[in-house]
């Protein structure tokens, strides 16, 4: 059987570097035997955490939605911008939204135990959004996710794409060829699904 992995960009802005990154990813993956699903978190709005409804059990239904979405997958790529030396809030929202879930449809659900995690990041600087994926990557080991240790950082991200949304860095593109192949070797060896 196939993997099932979802894309995920940590950006909404239409434009952004990470979408654009997250995209060829998207493109490369779907060159293969997996199954692909490629997420917008402008599709699934969330409010700001809030412990209070946490708490009361009033989660909102695009957390929900979200978590079953991730649930279904073998692994996942997620693609940040960084700001300000780490991730951006609205992917550190929806992670804390998501990990809130504990059931879909009345079953149980872990959205991220055992799930196969590779980042790649994207920044206008000449670090590639290294700091992004320090931040983000032991928020994804606490919520029980398999992180790779292959990742795919692309700097000076506003000339790193072509016309066609291709990376022109050699660099960057023998690094997101390595982390797809570290993905789907794990998710394989190790993916959550028969």
């Amino acid at each position: 059987m196939s993997a099932r992995i979802l894309v995920l960009p940590g950006s909404n802005r239409l434009d952004s570097n990470s979408r654009k990154l997250a995209a060829e990813a998207a493109r490369l993956l779907s060159l293969t035997e997996a199954t692909i699903t490629f997420v917008n978190l402008s599709d699934y709005p969330l409010p700001i955490y809030d412990g209070d409804l946490d708490e009361h059990g009033t989660l909102p239904e695009n957390a929900a939605l979200l978590a079953h979405r991730i649930a279904a997958q073998d692994g996942l790529l997620v693609v940040s911008p960084e700001y300000n030396a780490s991730m951006p809030a609205l992917l550190k929202n929806v992670l804390d939204w998501v990990s809130r879930v504990r059931k879909v449809h009345g079953r149980p659900v872990q959205p991220f135990a055992r799930l196969v995690v590779g980042l790649a990041s994207t920044s206008s600087g000449p670090y590639g959004g290294m700091r992004a994926l320090a931040a983000l990557r032991p928020v994804m080991m606490t919520l029980g996710a398999e992180v790779l240790t292959t990742q795919c950082m692309v700097a000076n991200a506003r000339e790193g794409f072509d016309d066609a949304g291709r990376l022109v860095d050699d660099g960057a593109r023998m690094a997101l060829d390595g982390l797809i192949a570290s993905l789907l070797d794990h998710t394989r060896a190790v993916g959550r699904h028969d």
